[in-house]
C-alpha cells in the first residue's frame, strides 16, 4: 500500500486530506509541522510526501532542502499559497517533484499524486536495469543476473552471482567462508568450505585478467576471501 505523509499546520486541512486520501485506499501519516515531518520520514519510509509551504519555524520550502541535502529522494508535492508563483518557482529548485495551489479539488490532488508516482517508479525502474559494476574485467547487473567481458555475455549460476553479490557488498573487508556459507547456502544443504573455494575458483576465472595470479579476489589464508 502507498504510504502518504502529510504535513500541514492547518489542523482542518491536515486532517481532511488524511481522510480523503485513507478513503483512496492510502496508508497516511500526519504530521503538524516541519518538525515533526523531518523526524517522521527520520524514523518511516514514505512513498510521498505531501508538503505545505507556509509553517511557522521549519517551512515546507527547510523540510524540503533538509531532505535533499541528506540525499533523501522522498517524492514531495508542495501545496502553495494561491496565485504565489514565486512559492512555485523556489519549491522546485528546492527539489520539490510538483506543487499544487490552494484552494484545489481532491480530484486535482489524486490526479498530482499518481503522475509523481508514476515518474518516480519509471525512474527507479530504469536505475535498477540500468545500474552495473565493474568487477575485475567483468561488468556485471546484479539485479538482471547478467554479465559480460567486453561485448561477450557470460555465463554465470545464480550461485556464483549470489557470492560475487556478497563480496561485492562488503568489498574492502575480509570475509571468512563461514560468513559465505551463512548468507548464501541454507542450512538443510550442508554445503562444506571446499565448496566456497570451488566457486571461488570459477568466479576468478571469469573475474579476473590472470586467475592464478588474482588481484580482485584476493586470498586471507586462515579466514576466507577479500574484494579489493
Amino acid at each position: 500500500m502507498t504510504k502518504i505523509l502529510v504535513v500541514d499546520d492547518e489542523p482542518a486541512m491536515r486532517e481532511g486530506l488524511s481522510d480523503n486520501l485513507s478513503l483512496e485506499g492510502y496508508n497516511v501519516q500526519t504530521a503538524q509541522n516541519g518538525e515533526a515531518a523531518l523526524e517522521a520520514i527520520n524514523h518511516n519510509t514514505f512513498d510521498i510526501v505531501i508538503l505545505d509551504v507556509m509553517m511557522p519555524k521549519v517551512s515546507g520550502f527547510d523540510v524540503c532542502k533538509s531532505l535533499r541535502k541528506e540525499n533523501n529522494n522522498v517524492p514531495i508535492i508542495l501545496l502553495t499559497a494561491k496565485g504565489e508563483e514565486m512559492d512555485r518557482v523556489l519549491g522546485l529548485e528546492f527539489g520539490a517533484d510538483d506543487y499544487i495551489a490552494k484552494p484545489f479539488s481532491l480530484r486535482e490532488l489524486l490526479a498530482r499524486i499518481k503522475a509523481v508516482l508514476r515518474r518516480t517508479q519509471a525512474i527507479a525502474s530504469a536505475d535498477v536495469e540500468n545500474q552495473t559494476h565493474q568487477i575485475g574485467q567483468m561488468t556485471v547487473n546484479f539485479e538482471k543476473y547478467e554479465a559480460w567481458v567486453g561485448s561477450q555475455k557470460v555465463r554465470l549460476s545464480y550461485r556464483e552471482f549470489e557470492v560475487l553479490r556478497f563480496l561485492w557488498d562488503n568489498r574492502q573487508k575480509v570475509v571468512s567462508r563461514n560468513d559465505l556459507l551463512k548468507s548464501i547456502w541454507r542450512y538443510d544443504e550442508f554445503p562444506t568450505t571446499r565448496t566456497i573455494d570451488n566457486f571461488i575458483l570459477r568466479i576468478r576465472q571469469k573475474v579476473e585478467v590472470t586467475p592464478h595470479k588474482p588481484k580482485v579476489i584476493v586470498t586471507v589464508h586462515g579466514i576466507g576471501y577479500k574484494m579489493l
